[in-house]
């Protein structure tokens, strides 16, 4: 089996990276971390493991970080210090400070497996890869917002040109402030091939139009549920094409993803992602995806 490879959001899901929640997560401090009042170290720890069963059951290599205790709470969301691309990895430069040196752990998991380094984003620019999403296989959009300045969309399109993938940018709004997170992905989660589900009123005017232009079906979600979950009703991980997985509690949106096709898994989250501002793909690197 090839060991790494991914320009797609929704194709089967073969690989991924993930870090369990240990000490890091039991010794953060929610006011800094930004957490929200319904953290709770111990129960996140626990839903986290219950997502990690979902993931299992698609089938999928989990690659493992683990948590040494080395402070870096957030670091259980791996979708945000690297990019993988079909011609190896590229490590991200984190846009949250406290995040800054996450990419170091995932350039050793890289050695450890194999994988090769296409490249690397380096200072003034900074990319998170919650602001990435594969339109197609040679089209990526990269919001521009909080956590992604255009220095590091300038360098993100001069790695990936040499492969033949173009690179847009999309201004994301500021939302709910600085120290709040805005990905793209907060506001579009890929399903299926040309299948997405969107939060229209966050969008970028200009990616929904060029979406429905190469023939996406939108699926809008709740807008109440949105507002309600700070956004992680939208964060939807696909494990396979129309097979995904969400935080529980938002019926409305999962009937409307069920509408078109979806088969929709759900796991018990409001201490882990609906508090620590991450979701499902946020919890995920695909590795390889094929």
């Amino acid at each position: 089996m090839t060991a790494y490879g991914s320009q797609a959001m929704s194709a089967p899901l073969m690989r991924v990276l993930m870090r369990r929640p240990g000490d890091s997560l039991r010794n953060a401090d929610a006011g800094e971390w930004h957490y929200g009042p319904s953290f709770d170290a111990e129960k996140a720890i626990r839903q986290h493991r219950e997502f990690t069963g979902l993931v299992e059951k698609s089938g999928a290599e989990i690659l493992w970080l683990e948590d040494a205790g080395d402070g870096l709470a957030d670091s259980m969301f791996t979708h945000d210090p690297s990019l993988m691309t079909d011609h190896g990895a590229i490590l991200l430069r984190m846009g949250k400070s406290l995040r800054a040196t996450e990419p170091e752990l995932h350039e050793k998991a890289y050695a450890a497996a194999g994988i090769p380094v296409l490249g690397r984003i380096a200072a003034p620019g900074a990319v998170e890869g919650g602001d990435c999403v594969w339109v197609d296989r040679q089209t990526l959009a990269v919001g521009r917002g909080v956590r992604t300045n255009q220095a590091g969309i300038d360098q993100l399109a001069a790695i990936l040109k040499p492969i033949g993938v173009t690179v847009l940018g999309y201004d994301l709004p500021l939302w709910q402030g600085v120290e709040a997170c805005l990905h793209l992905m907060s506001v579009i989660s890929p399903l299926a091939e040309k299948l997405a589900l969107v939060h229209a009123p966050l969008m970028p005017a200009a990616l929904y139009m060029m979406l429905q232009e190469r023939g996406y079906t939108l699926i809008h979600g709740s807008d109440n549920e949105f507002a309600e979950s700070n956004g992680l009703s939208l964060n939807v991980l696909p494990t396979s094409p129309g097979h995904v997985i969400m935080v529980d509690g938002f019926p409305i949106t999962r009937q409307a993803m069920e509408a078109h096709g979806c088969v929709v898994d759900t796991f018990e989250a409001d201490a882990l992602c609906i508090a620590c501002e991450g979701g499902p793909t946020c919890l995920t690197r695909p590795v390889l995806r094929r």
